[in-house]
């Protein structure tokens, strides 16, 4: 039942005033942007490998039945963002084959 009481003239037509400085100001302000305004780069995500060789990955993996991201992630002692490009990398190098998996969940083996 309470709420907030009905403002008087004196202070409405205060906050008509701010609002209609605050948006001359926005649109002076909109106008210079758009002319330095440039076309937006799309950003390269890179992920730092662990210091290792393809070699080391491989014996740190291979005795895992089935290599998904996480158990990589703890296999390496990385994060699940890094294992997973560690998987992808290892992948295109032919050096694991995916085995199964689906909708991003892959399971990958260890070429023996």
């Amino acid at each position: 039942m309470g709420g907030v009481k009905k403002k008087s003239l004196a202070s409405m037509e205060k906050t008509q005033d701010s609002e209609d400085t605050n948006q001359e100001q926005t649109q002076a302000k909109g106008k210079k942007t758009e002319k330095k305004s440039a076309p937006q780069q799309k950003k390269q995500l890179s992920f730092l490998a662990p210091k290792m060789g393809d070699a080391e990955m491989l014996k740190a993996l291979s005795p895992l039945k089935a290599i998904t991201v996480y158990t990589a992630a703890r296999a390496l002692g990385v994060n699940a963002s890094v294992a997973s490009g560690v998987l992808k990398d290892l992948e295109s190098k032919k050096i694991i084959i995916r085995a199964g998996g689906f909708s991003g969940h892959g399971v990958w083996s260890a070429k023996r």
